[in-house]
């Protein structure tokens, strides 16, 4: 029984080991965001780190749309960055998690 407890413990290391190794290369996936209209574009990491913001100047004439527009973007590209993230992240948790029977209806 220890001998899988100990194999088991050293596969939760190594899943550990390649969660936190997914997460720093997330930082390098790109995800971009534009307006229907190509007027604002976003970019950001796949961390959720915001990279570049473009407004084009014809939104700079009107403040609201301009807030408006900033809000409905971001947040589109923020949940396009969750959804990468989250993907990631439990194709690796469910990669090394050990065999355990009924944990599987916990990555589906």
């Amino acid at each position: 029984m220890f001998g899988d407890l100990a194999g088991m413990m050293g596969k939760l290391k190594e899943t550990q080991e390649k969660v936190k190794a997914t997460k720093e290369r997330l930082n390098s996936v790109i995800v971009e965001e534009k307006s229907s209209d190509n007027l604002l574009s976003v970019t950001i990491t796949a961390n959720r780190t915001l990279k570049a913001i473009n407004i084009d100047d014809e939104l700079l004439k009107d403040k609201e749309q301009l807030e408006d527009y900033l809000v409905l973007i971001l947040n589109k590209a923020i949940d396009k960055a969750t959804r990468v993230n989250e993907t990631e992240l439990a194709a690796v948790a469910k990669d090394g998690m050990p065999n355990i029977p009924g944990m599987d209806s916990f990555f589906k």
